[in-house]
C-alpha cells in the first residue's frame, strides 16, 4: 500500500499568560490572520471555535541535518504559540513508521522550532500580557495521510486500513519500532473514529494518524492542536498551584509569634486571589473551543483529550484548586478565632481597668 501526506511535527509553548490577538494581527501585518476551522462534517451551530488563533506562514526551515521543513506559527489568545514543522512522505507503511519515530525523537526539531519562535520574539512580544520566564512546551506528531492505495490503483477504506495495517497503525501513534501486544493494539484500534467510509482518525498520547481528504484534513488537526494546548495550559496551572500550596503548607506548619499570624489573613487572601485567577483561566481555556452533544468532532476531541492526557491534568488541577479552596476557608477561619480571641483579651482589660477603677473610686 502506497501512502502520500504530510508529517505534521508539533512543539506547542507557553509563552505567556495571554495574547492580545487584535495588536497581534496589527504586528505581524495583513498576512497573519485568524484562521477558524471550517467543520466539513455536519455540526450544530454551538460548535465552534471561541477566538480562532492566528496563522503566520514563515516558509522554509533547514535542519541541522540539511533537511528542509515548512514552517508557520499559530498564536492562541491564551498564551500558547504552536511551530508546525512539515515534512512530505511518500512510502509504505513499514517505512511511515520508522520515518515518523525518527521525527518523533529528533532533537534538532524542537530546537529549531524553539529557536524559530524566539527569533519572532521581538516582532509579537508587545502583544503578550505577563510573559512566562520560563517556557513549558510540549510536542506532538500528526501523521496526515491524503492517499493510501493499494497495489492496483485503488484508495484503501478506513476498514480496510485497520484490517490489513493495524499492527503499524499502532506503532505509528504509539512511537514505537518494534510491533506491540495484541491487548494494546486491539485497545488502539477500539478508539478509531470514522465518520465516512474512506476516513480514520486514531489518536495516541505521542502521536496520531490522520487519513481523509485534503480538504477535510485541517478541522480534525485544529481539534487535535487545541487539546495539545489544553494540555500544556493544565500542566502550567498544575505546577503553579503545587508549587502555591508548597508555600501555604510551609508557611502553615512554621513556628511563628502569636502576632505574626496575623498575616494569615493576607496569606489567605492571595491564595483566593490567585485561586480564582486560575479557575477563571482554566475555564476559557477549556472552553476555548466548544463541542456539545454527539456530534462526529466533539468525539474526536474526546478521544485526544483522553488519550493525550488533558482528562488526567484537568483533574489533578480540579482536585488541587478544591484543596485550595480549602486551605483558604482554614486559613480564614484562624484567623477569626484569633481575631475572637484578641477581642475577648481586650474585653476581659477593659472590664479588669472598670473593676479597679470602680474599687478605687469606693
Amino acid at each position: 500500500m502506497l501512502l502520500q501526506g504530510y508529517f505534521r511535527i508539533l512543539n506547542f509553548f507557553d509563552i505567556a499568560e495571554a495574547i492580545e490577538l487584535d495588536k497581534l494581527r496589527a504586528l505581524l501585518g495583513p498576512e497573519a490572520a485568524p484562521r477558524p476551522a471550517a467543520f466539513r462534517h455536519r455540526t450544530p451551530e454551538y460548535s465552534q471555535v471561541q477566538q480562532a488563533p492566528i496563522v503566520e506562514s514563515l516558509g522554509s526551515i533547514t535542519l541541522l541535518t540539511n533537511e528542509k521543513l515548512d514552517a508557520r506559527i499559530k498564536y492562541y489568545w491564551f498564551g500558547v504559540a504552536a511551530v508546525e514543522l512539515t515534512a512530505v512522505f511518500e512510502c509504505d507503511f513499514d517505512s511511515l513508521c520508522a520515518r515518523s519515530f525518527r521525527w518523533m525523537n529528533a532533537p534538532e526539531v524542537e530546537e529549531a522550532a524553539e529557536k524559530l519562535l524566539r527569533e519572532q520574539l521581538d516582532r509579537f512580544g508587545p502583544a503578550l500580557l505577563r510573559p512566562s520566564p520560563k517556557w513549558l512546551d510540549e510536542d506532538y506528531l500528526i501523521v496526515d495521510v491524503e492517499s493510501a492505495k493499494h497495489c492496483d490503483g485503488h484508495s484503501a477504506t478506513a476498514a480496510e486500513l485497520l484490517d490489513s495495517c493495524s499492527d503499524q497503525i499502532a506503532k505509528l501513534v504509539r512511537g514505537e519500532v518494534v510491533s506491540l501486544s495484541t491487548a494494546e493494539r486491539d485497545e488502539i484500534v477500539r478508539s478509531a473514529l470514522s465518520y465516512y467510509p474512506d476516513d480514520l482518525v486514531v489518536v495516541g498520547w505521542a502521536a496520531a494518524l490522520v487519513y481523509d481528504k485534503p480538504e477535510a484534513t485541517p478541522a480534525v488537526i485544529e481539534i487535535l492542536e487545541y487539546a495539545n494546548t489544553q494540555l500544556l495550559e493544565f500542566r502550567y496551572y498544575d505546577d503553579l498551584l503545587t508549587n502555591l500550596l508548597s508555600q501555604v503548607y510551609s508557611s502553615l506548619e512554621g513556628h511563628e509569634s502569636f502576632w505574626s499570624r496575623w498575616r494569615l489573613s493576607r496569606r489567605a487572601g492571595r491564595l483566593n486571589r490567585i485561586r480564582l485567577d486560575i479557575m477563571d483561566l482554566a475555564e476559557r481555556t477549556e472552553f476555548a473551543v466548544k463541542f456539545i452533544s454527539d456530534t462526529y468532532y466533539a468525539r474526536v476531541y474526546n478521544v485526544g483529550a483522553a488519550k493525550i492526557g488533558v482528562t488526567d491534568y484537568k483533574t489533578l488541577v480540579g482536585e488541587k484548586l478544591k484543596t485550595a479552596g480549602e486551605l483558604y476557608e482554614f486559613m480564614v477561619d484562624q484567623f477569626n478565632e484569633r481575631r475572637m480571641f484578641a477581642l475577648e483579651v481586650v474585653v476581659a482589660i477593659l472590664v479588669l481597668l472598670d473593676v479597679i477603677a470602680l474599687l478605687r473610686g469606693r
